[in-house]
C-alpha cells in the first residue's frame, strides 16, 4: 500500500475535534502576559538577550501570532456554524471587541494616568496610535470577513493560498511605508506595514503579510478531515517541517536576519520567507502537541481544554490587567516601568492566571460555558 492511501481517504473520516489545536490554543494564552509584560517592562538593550528575548522575540515571535492565526482557520473549516455569513458576522464581532479592547487598555487607563500625573508625552502623544492601531484581534476580525467572502465565493483552496501568497507578496514589498499623515498610516497599517519618523504607528498584523496564516489553517484543516491516521500523517508531515524552521530560525537568531532583525517591525512586517517558515513551524508544533494529547494526564488536558476555549475573553482581559497594572499603576507609583527578568516571570504569571480565572467566571455568568465532548 502506498503512504499517501495509508494516511488518506477518499472520505471526510477526521470531522471531530481536533484536541491538538486545543492544547495549541492554551500554550499560546498562558505564555501572552509573559510577553506583554516583558516587552513593556523591558528596556530596549534588555529585550536583546536572556529571559526577555526568549519571551519577546522567541516565544512571543513564530511560536505565538503565526499559531493563533492558523488554528482560527482550522477553526472556521471545522466549525459547524460555517456559512459564510455566520463567518462574516463571528469576524465582525472579533473586530467590535478588537476596538473596545483598545478603549480599555489604552484610553481609559491612559486618560486616568494623565490626569494624576500630567505627563503627556508617556499617555497622551501615543493615544491615538494606540487606540486606533491595529493589534490582533482587529487583524482576526478582518482576516474572518475577507475569507468569509472567499467562502461565499466557492473559492478553491488552491485559489484562495495563491491569492494570500500574492498578498504576502506585495505586502513585503510595502514594508517600511510612511503617507505622510497619521492617520493615513495607521489605516492603511491595516493593509500593509506602514512606518514614521517617530516609530509610533502601530501597524502590527497588516492583513497583505498576515492573511496567508488563517487561510493555510483553513486549507491545512481541509487536508486534515481525510486523515484516517493520524499519528502516520503527523510523522511524515510536521517532523521535516520542524526541521526546516529550526534551520531558518537558527540562522535568523544568529545573523539577526528576517523577523529577528533590529526592532519590532521586523516581526510584525513579517516578510515572505519568515512567513513560509513560520508556517513550517507551525505545523511542527502541531505535530508536537498531537503526541503530547496522547500522553498528559486527563485533568490536565480539561485544563488546557477549558483555556483554549475562552481564547477571546482570556485576551482581553490579560491585556486590561497588563494595562492598568503596568501602565498607570506601576508608572505612576514609580516613574517607570523597568523591572528585572525574575520580576517580569512573576507578575507575568500572575497576571495569566488571574486572566484565565477571570474569563472563566464570565463565561459561566454570562451562559457562555459549553458542555464538552468526550475527550480523548
Amino acid at each position: 500500500m502506498k503512504l499517501k492511501d495509508k494516511i488518506f481517504s477518499n472520505e471526510l473520516v477526521n470531522t471531530s475535534r481536533q484536541w491538538e489545536f486545543d492544547l495549541a490554543r492554551a500554550v499560546i494564552i498562558f505564555c501572552l502576559a509573559l510577553i506583554h509584560v516583558t516587552i513593556e517592562c523591558s528596556t530596549d538593550e534588555g529585550l536583546c538577550s536572556g529571559i526577555p528575548y526568549l519571551f519577546d522575540t522567541v516565544i512571543g515571535g513564530p511560536f505565538s501570532a503565526p499559531m493563533y492565526m492558523f488554528v482560527m482557520g482550522v477553526g472556521m473549516c471545522y466549525t459547524r456554524k460555517n456559512s459564510p455569513m455566520e463567518h462574516f458576522v463571528r469576524g465582525a464581532k472579533i473586530l467590535a471587541v478588537g476596538y473596545i479592547l483598545n478603549i480599555c487598555r489604552f484610553l481609559i487607563p491612559y486618560s486616568i494616568g494623565y490626569a494624576i500625573t500630567g505627563d503627556y508625552g508617556y499617555y497622551i502623544e501615543p493615544l491615538l496610535y494606540k487606540v486606533l492601531g491595529n493589534d490582533i484581534l482587529i487583524f482576526a476580525g478582518l482576516a474572518m470577513m475577507i475569507m468569509a467572502l472567499f467562502v461565499k465565493l466557492k473559492l478553491s483552496n488552491i485559489v484562495m493560498l495563491i491569492i494570500a501568497t500574492v498578498m504576502c507578496g506585495f505586502g513585503t514589498l510595502l514594508n517600511g511605508v510612511d503617507v505622510g499623515t497619521p492617520l493615513g498610516n495607521i489605516f492603511l497599517g491595516y493593509l500593509f506595514g506602514t512606518e514614521d519618523a517617530a516609530g509610533m504607528v502601530l501597524s502590527d498584523f497588516p492583513i497583505l503579510n498576515w492573511l496567508m496564516f488563517p487561510i493555510c489553517g483553513y486549507a491545512f484543516a481541509s487536508v486534515l478531515k481525510r486523515v484516517k491516521d493520524k499519528n502516520l500523517f503527523y510523522l511524515t508531515f510536521s517532523l521535516p517541517a520542524l526541521i526546516i524552521a529550526i534551520v531558518y530560525f537558527t540562522f535568523g537568531i544568529y545573523f539577526e536576519r528576517g523577523m529577528f532583525g533590529e526592532g519590532q517591525n521586523c516581526y510584525y512586517h513579517m516578510i515572505f520567507s519568515d512567513v513560509l517558515a513560520s508556517l513550517c513551524l507551525t505545523v511542527g508544533m502541531v505535530g508536537v502537541y498531537h503526541f503530547i494529547v496522547k500522553i498528559i494526564p486527563k485533568k490536565l488536558f480539561y485544563i488546557a481544554w477549558s483555556i483554549s476555549e475562552n481564547i477571546t475573553p482570556i485576551y482581553f482581559t490579560h491585556w486590561v490587567l497588563v494595562s492598568f497594572v503596568v501602565n498607570l499603576w506601576m508608572y505612576v507609583i514609580r516613574g517607570t516601568t523597568i523591572l528585572t527578568s525574575w520580576q517580569i516571570v512573576g507578575i507575568g504569571t500572575v497576571i495569566s492566571i488571574a486572566a484565565i480565572v477571570i474569563a472563566h467566571f464570565f463565561t459561566i455568568l454570562t451562559g457562555r460555558r459549553k458542555v464538552h465532548e468526550k475527550t480523548p
